[in-house]
């Protein structure tokens, strides 16, 4: 995946662990003043588990992809926003962290292997080494797709969007970043190399909820058909399919 016409080289999927990409606890909502998160620092390198045969991807690309995502994603919101006669905030900040605790949101510590998007900062955290891992396992799409659907619990708070139940608001987030993504190719803002949607497909597979856990348990984000059967209905159908109102 490409942003901009910015091209690589990358690997295609090459056997996925469930286990490396578990689900993230988004959306984390709590009262109080943030912590500032602490000085970001070089991931520790992924064992060979997590590490396609090529072995070739680094945390610097890792970082360039997510810096291209965000600058994407900013763009297309604005003019979303712009279309509808709104203005737009982008989100504060998108920071690392590599230890439980050593980023906060309102005074609960955002734990490891996960992305969250902290309404009470206004920005996205998310543990790099995990984002690592799943970034050389499955591939830099689904990178794309993390920052997409973090970006899009912002945009859900910046339209005032609440549900009753968790799962509602996590099946909208993804497809509303199946719509960023999908209308960034459309619009030759984003660049599909081969593979790019086996990985959505595969990434988002992976990241739906345990079997048997209650649709209407806190924190539930949807099974994996669900997850992404939205997703890719925001990427073909756009923001329409998203039920934004």
């Amino acid at each position: 995946m490409a942003a901009g016409g910015r091209g690589r080289r990358r690997g295609r999927l090459a056997g996925l662990a469930v286990a490396v990409v578990a689900a993230a606890a988004c959306m984390v909502e709590p009262v109080g003043q943030p912590a500032e998160p602490n000085e970001q620092r070089e991931p520790a390198s992924p064992g060979a588990e997590v590490t396609r045969a090529d072995g070739t991807d680094t945390v610097e690309e890792l970082r360039q992809d997510m810096a291209d995502a965000q600058r994407l994603a900013e763009q297309y919101w604005a003019g979303q926003f712009r279309a509808s006669g709104q203005s737009f905030r982008p989100i504060r900040r998108v920071v690392t962290y590599q230890r439980d605790g050593e980023v906060s949101c309102g005074g609960q510590e955002v734990p490891r292997n996960n992305a969250v998007y902290c309404t009470v900062s206004d920005s996205i955290a998310y543990d790099i080494n995990w984002s690592f891992g799943a970034f050389r396992q499955i591939g830099d799409a689904f990178v794309f797709y993390l920052l997409a659907h973090e970006y899009a619990h912002g945009i859900q708070t910046r339209l005032g969007i609440r549900y009753n139940f968790t799962i509602q608001q996590e099946l909208q987030a993804d497809c509303m970043a199946g719509a960023f993504l999908g209308d960034s190719v459309r619009a030759g803002t984003l660049t599909l190399e081969d593979g790019d949607l086996e990985e959505f497909n595969e990434g988002l597979l992976a990241v739906g909820d345990d079997p048997g856990q209650p649709w209407f348990a806190e924190g539930s984000h949807g099974t994996p058909e669900q997850r992404a059967e939205n997703f890719f209905r925001g990427y073909e159908r756009s923001l329409s399919a998203c039920d934004l109102g």
